[in-house]
């Protein structure tokens, strides 16, 4: 099925793929408690807050696991593996945009607080550039049939 998927098409199944991991890899910090909200970069006062109990950790993250699998589905929708959702072309835009901006943070970060850079800051914003490139040219090449 993949190979009768245009290129366009197949850049929004990649960028959907990742976005499904990285919405599975919120879950799995959720599961893994304090130490993974460490590691992934979610900072101390998370962590902290994860090892007392606190429900606030756990709400965000899954907030945000859910956000980026809502953001999975418009990249299957823009690539015509499942249903469409509303406003399928203004979400897949304004998901590109919030992906590239987010990677691009790094520059005024590094530019207007320097202290904040760290290895995390770096090959986070990479990554998340990376799903960026993914949805917004997809969306660009796979633009006439998401309408």
């Amino acid at each position: 099925m993949f190979a009768t998927l245009d290129f366009g098409q197949k850049l929004l199944v990649v960028g959907g793929i990742l976005s499904l991991i990285a919405s599975l890899l919120h879950v799995g910090v959720i599961i893994g408690g304090p130490d993974w909200y460490r590691f992934f970069g979610a900072g101390e006062d998370m962590a902290q807050l994860a090892e007392r109990g606190s429900l606030y950790p756990v709400l965000i993250t899954m907030g945000i696991a859910s956000i980026i699998a809502i953001w999975a589905w418009f990249a299957f929708a823009g690539a015509g593996l499942v249903w469409k959702p509303p406003l399928l072309r203004t979400g897949l835009v304004v998901i590109s945009v919030v992906y590239l901006a987010r990677g691009l943070i790094i520059f005024p970060m590094a530019l207007f607080v320097p202290e904040k850079i760290n290895s995390f800051a770096v090959w986070s914003s990479l990554i998340v550039l990376i799903y960026g490139l993914f949805y917004a040219v997809g969306t660009w090449k796979s633009w006439s049939s998401l309408s």
